[in-house]
């Protein structure tokens, strides 16, 4: 009979890890990590792969992990995922794979996250397959999570890949989004490593869009690829939100990425540290920004208009944030940020439940003469992004409201032989659903590479 309850696995004192910046859960070791295959049932028909968007093939990777053939089982991984550093860090394995565990109807479900993590981390040196290259050509936009399950997938095929990218260094959200005490640098380097390795090309200090377009670069190319993401952030539209002390939590998280905190504590980040500081929002870039305000040392509040169950954030990034000493407002909607030189508090409603909206959710309603006053010197605003509208205002590619760019079921654009994915096409998603997606999209490409040309039509 399997074990009901998952392996435990260590992670940093609360009292230690609000004071530095290095990875929250430490892991499984091999031990546990052997200890927690066990539990899986290998069933004939699973579920789990159904359930994660890349289809990964769960049994067998934890099969060979039950067997101690680690290398074995990071090779399976990779037949499907060339991320899987970052997809067992960040991915919502409890709303996807471990969903779908037939174990877990009646018992805890395998700990399938944090054993694709350890198949990945236990892999110190990358084995880098040979690939025969083709003579074709293939641009891809932006180096986030879509961008390079692209670009690997299509090397992996045979073709030239080349990804632009807009910043200073690769990784996208990886790299400048997510705080390094939940996705370290290290682990994006080694996954860019193996991607680099596959003979993809990185050219950063690009925005396309400025320095090209994309007309320009479907000229150049055989393919054009747009994994742009969605870096520009939503605000609420109240008064006070221009006053000195509020950032978006956009903002907010590259300013602390890019001084990399964790290495470089002895100087100030280009932040003004905050004593008091409120995070408006409930999605796990709320909770990143919390946790990371926490750790410059400041008091933090997040106020989520909803209630707690409808916090669209992971439990387990709740969780951590609990842990840590955060405080959280439920049902407070802010409609006033206080102050004319700098921040000096929220002016806040009390909101309750109604019928639910078109996302399923209880609808937040107002509850008339509830205001109220919370004390701050810093606000955050972490209640969502969407696509920069430089590339698709700046192209023939059709558009919708919010500038993400238009796809069909195969990821194809409006424009001939060029395709995107990701969350320039779907809005803030989550980093495995942009990956699924530019699977797609990579086998689509390769299709109309191999068929461009060819009389498709039926004799």
């Amino acid at each position: 009979m399997a074990k009901q309850t998952q392996t435990p696995i260590k992670e940093q004192d609360p009292e230690d890890r609000i004071k530095n910046f290095e990875e929250v859960c430490l892991g499984y070791t091999k031990e546990g990590a052997i200890e927690e295959a066990s539990r899986c049932l290998q069933c004939k028909k699973p579920l789990c792969v159904e359930g994660c968007p890349v289809n990964i093939n769960i049994p067998k990777f934890i099969k060979l992990l039950k067997e101690g053939k680690f290398d074995d089982s990071v090779k399976v991984i990779k037949e499907t995922n060339n991320l899987p550093g970052v997809c067992g860090r960040v991915c919502p394995q409890e709303e996807q794979c471990e969903k779908m565990c037939i174990l877990g109807k009646k018992y805890e479900p395998v700990n399938i996250g944090k054993l694709e993590r350890f198949a990945a981390d236990y892999e110190a040196d990358l084995k880098i397959p040979k690939v025969k290259k083709n003579n074709k050509k293939i641009a891809i936009i932006g180096s986030g999570p879509a961008g390079l399950t692209c670009a690997a997938d299509l090397a992996l095929k045979g073709y030239n890949v080349t990804i632009f990218e807009a910043l200073h260094d690769f990784g996208g959200v990886l790299r400048y989004g997510i705080p390094e005490f939940r996705m370290p640098k290290k682990i994006v380097e080694k996954e860019i490593g193996y991607i680099q390795g596959l003979g993809v090309k990185l050219i950063k200090d690009t925005v396309v869009g400025k320095l090209y377009d994309i007309e320009e670069l479907a000229k150049k190319f055989d393919a054009v690829f747009i994994a742009a993401g969605a870096g520009l952030p939503y605000f609420m539209d109240i008064p006070g939100e221009t006053v000195n002390g509020v950032y978006s939590a956009n903002e907010y998280l590259v300013r602390v990425n890019l001084m990399h905190a964790n290495q470089f504590p002895q100087y100030n980040t280009p932040i003004k540290r905050a004593d008091k500081v409120i995070v408006v929002g409930g999605g796990n870039v709320a909770m990143d920004a919390a946790r990371t305000a926490k750790r410059l040392g400041a008091d933090v509040t997040v106020v989520y208009r909803r209630t707690e169950n409808e916090m669209p954030a992971r439990a387990e990034e709740v969780k951590h944030a609990k842990e840590e000493g955060i405080h959280f407002m439920m049902l407070t909607l802010p409609i006033r940020i206080l102050g004319k030189e700098k921040v000096e508090g929220v002016e806040c409603i009390q909101m309750k439940l109604g019928g639910e909206d078109e996302s399923g959710r209880k609808r937040p309603e107002p509850i008339e003469s509830s205001e109220f006053t919370i004390d701050c010197d810093q606000v955050i605003i972490a209640i969502g992004q969407g696509p920069n509208p430089l590339i698709a205002k700046t192209s023939k590619l059709e558009h919708g409201f919010k500038s993400n760019i238009v796809v069909d079921e195969n990821m194809k654009t409006s424009m001939e032989g060029v395709y995107a994915a990701g969350d320039i096409t779907s809005g803030a998603a989550t980093v495995i659903k942009a990956m699924g997606d530019a699977k797609k999209a990579a086998n689509t490409i390769d299709d109309y590479l191999k068929n461009k040309g060819k009389d498709t039509t039926e004799k």
